[in-house]
């Protein structure tokens, strides 16, 4: 868990770069949200904001966030763009009292602690209240540029994606974390939901977007500079990216 630890708090050193080459989050994704919902969503409480990617959808549409973020830099990031009530906490350290409409998780879930997850969840909602987690892989779309780019990168590091933190194989067909909330006694009516998410970007900023992702992150200032190198060696001028969202709901008890 520590390493994980670790990895979560790596993003700050990267947080102008996160928030140039990370992707916002469309409308579909409120709409769905708020459709599942089926009452008013006034209030949310954000884990892991980062520098606002989601918070901006949510505030688009009248829902008060309060966006936690344990990461200094990050947090004064995301300050930068939005004026909105924050707190500098991992989602561990929020204290019980206010209680929300909304809780949700843009990318951020896999980064807390799973002892007592869906307790301190379920304390921070109101009586059948929403809980939502939404992410996915940013995948290259063409395979024989991802192949390519998984053979320049192969030296430096074995893979960039950060496996499922309960296991659940990809095939089946309820993934992590809607297989624990089936689980929990907490929450009822358990979804999820693919949202399909397609961009074209530079080979330059491709790269960019790797270079905000943990595991290369982890690597050595020299040995990130050499696969990188390696990658754009590779790539087209331009590439077609999925980055397909998976979208978990469910509702507290």
């Amino acid at each position: 868990m520590r390493r994980v630890t670790e990895r979560a708090l790596s993003f700050g050193a990267v947080a102008q770069n996160y928030e140039r080459f990370r992707p916002g989050y469309p409308a579909e994704l409120f709409e769905l949200v708020a459709g599942y919902a089926g009452r008013p969503l006034r209030t949310a409480l954000e884990i892991g904001a980062g520098t606002g990617k989601a918070t901006r959808l949510f505030v688009a549409h009248g829902v008060r966030v309060t966006a936690s973020e344990p990461d200094a830099e990050m947090l004064a990031e995301l300050r930068r763009h939005l004026d909105v009530p924050t707190m500098r906490a991992a989602f561990e350290e929020i204290g019980p009292g206010q209680r929300y409409d909304l809780v949700y998780a843009a990318a951020a879930l896999h980064w807390t602690r799973p002892g007592g997850r869906w307790a301190r969840v379920a304390g921070l909602l109101e009586a059948g209240g929403v809980f939502a987690s939404f992410g996915g892989p940013f995948q290259l779309a063409d395979p024989e540029v991802e192949r390519a780019v998984r053979a320049a990168r192969a030296p430096f590091l074995e893979s960039d994606e950060f496996p499922s933190p309960d296991g659940t194989p990809p095939e089946h067909a309820m993934q992590w974390p809607g297989t624990e909330l089936l689980a929990s006694d907490l929450f009822t009516d358990v979804q999820q939901h693919q949202l399909e998410r397609r961009r074209t970007m530079t080979a330059a900023d491709y790269v960019g977007h790797l270079a905000t992702i943990s595991a290369y992150l982890e690597l050595p200032p020299e040995v990130r500079a050499q696969a990188f190198d390696a990658i754009l060696r590779v790539l087209p001028e331009t590439v077609e990216i999925s980055a397909d969202l998976t979208a978990h709901l469910a509702r507290r008890r």
